[in-house]
């Protein structure tokens, strides 16, 4: 899919008071190793992760999350999605928003290249809000202050670029707190390690039916 925007980002998009409540609410639930994929499938077919799948694991990612489901959160950050959704020129049809994803990197910790969208349709007939649907636009908010944490430089890779310039870029734009960036869920991207200090984040995924 060729793109004119492959990213849309609002710098101080969030309040530092949201920020600061996001994150303390974050760290008082209950955190989580966070799966790629491939390991999520296995835990929704009932299947233990062994050891040599967390070894796996963590040569791809290497994080803590916290799932959320607040409606304070989504009213916060959805009229951003919508606008950015508008301005970048994509008119996703999205009708739905996963469970917000609140991510730690602490020291050494990462995510390796990777595209959010899979290469198919949620399958789970029970859940009416996803079955049948496709991640398409993705969003991070960037909750930390930058003097507390160095490295974690989010980057993306666009792809289906002309391959004989550079495609690997960095987006600057999220390092300020509370910037939020808005990108289809197919452009591939990274978050480099951590190398002092802790990065707290939040993802969020927006679905809709499959493209036509």
């Amino acid at each position: 899919m060729n793109l004119q925007n492959y990213y849309y980002y609002f710098q101080n998009a969030l309040t530092p008071r949201f920020c600061d409540e996001l994150i303390k609410y974050g760290k008082s639930q209950q955190e989580q190793l966070a799966l790629t994929g491939g390991q999520t499938i296995k835990i929704q077919e009932g299947k233990d992760l062994k050891e040599e799948d967390i070894v796996d694991l963590k040569k791809k990612r290497d994080s803590n999350v916290v799932w959320l489901n607040d409606r304070w959160i989504y009213k916060e950050i959805q009229p951003f999605i919508h606008q950015a959704n508008r301005l970048a020129g994509w008119n996703f049809d999205w009708d739905f928003s996963e469970s917000c994803q609140f991510t730690k990197y602490k020291l050494n910790q990462f995510y390796d290249w990777h595209c959010d969208s899979w290469d198919s349709t949620y399958a789970n007939k029970d859940n009416k809000d996803t079955f049948g649907k496709i991640r398409k636009l993705s969003v991070t908010c960037s909750l930390s202050d930058p003097k507390d944490y160095e490295g974690g430089e989010l980057e993306f890779d666009f792809r289906n670029m002309d391959p004989d310039k550079p495609t690997i870029r960095k987006c600057a734009e999220i390092s300020a707190r509370g910037s939020i960036v808005v990108f289809p869920s197919h452009v591939w991207h990274r978050v480099k390690p951590i190398t002092k200090g802790t990065r707290y984040s939040l993802v969020i995924w927006n679905l809709g039916y499959p493209f036509r």
